[in-house]
């Protein structure tokens, strides 16, 4: 999943939204269930991977309760200027309304994923290193060896061994 910010406003650059956003991804989960298999907080977007329970394929729900909850909570500054339709539909212009999905077809669909999430923070010009970046699971699959702590510097080859550049 890609999920961004109203207007690429960076509402996710201040360690209290993340740590916000990490409650509300818990809250949901107690209610509706899902593994994290990847992800990438950036300022003003994140990108995850999900695993859903078999018996309840239903992101929408997951991602509807999130970002509500997230906007209920969120004390930081919105990007204003929001539309008369967000105001009809009670929206606060934390979100944008979609996100972007995408099902994982196999493990070298799931690999270029994860690639793709954990080298984000660098491609954005955050950091040098993806090692660097604290609010993704890059350490994570460090610690199991699926990444050397160096992986991310030029030049640049995904869990696949193919460059990403």
């Amino acid at each position: 999943f890609t999920v961004v910010s109203y207007k690429r406003h960076p509402i996710l650059e201040e360690d209290a939204a993340i740590d916000l956003l990490w409650q509300c991804f818990q809250r949901t989960r107690a209610i509706y269930p899902f593994t994290m298999g990847a992800i990438a907080i950036l300022p003003d977007h994140l990108h995850t991977i999900w695993t859903l329970p078999d018996n309840d394929p239903d992101f929408s729900i997951r991602w509807k309760r999130i970002k509500t909850t997230f906007s209920r909570l969120y004390q930081g500054c919105t990007a204003g200027n929001i539309s008369e339709s967000m105001r009809r539909k009670k929206e606060k212009g934390i979100w944008q309304r979609r996100f972007w999905e995408h099902v994982i077809r196999d493990q070298t669909d799931f690999n270029r994923h994860c690639d793709y999430i954990h080298y984000n923070p660098v491609k954005h010009g955050l950091v040098n290193s993806p090692l660097e970046w604290k609010h993704s699971s890059f350490r994570k699959f460090v610690e199991k060896g699926l990444y050397p702590q160096d992986w991310g510097q030029s030049p640049v080859k995904g869990l696949l061994g193919m460059d990403l550049e």
